[in-house]
């Protein structure tokens, strides 16, 4: 294994990241709830997240 040199890591495009990271607003509310009220509160949440992913292509 070869030292982690940050000068080595290369950028990736934009439009990759997202495909990585898809809905990150929806996401982002959905753990928030999940955190502090449990799956059980936060149905609505997951929900908006899950239409937002199948919008983004995934199943």
């Amino acid at each position: 294994m070869g030292n982690y040199n940050s000068a080595q890591t290369q950028k990736v495009p934009q439009e990759e990241c997202k495909a990585c990271n898809p809905c990150p607003e929806t996401r982002q509310l959905r753990d928030e709830c999940i955190i502090l009220n449990g799956e059980e509160q936060c149905k609505k949440e997951m929900e908006n997240h899950r239409i937002c992913l199948k919008k983004q292509g995934f199943e």
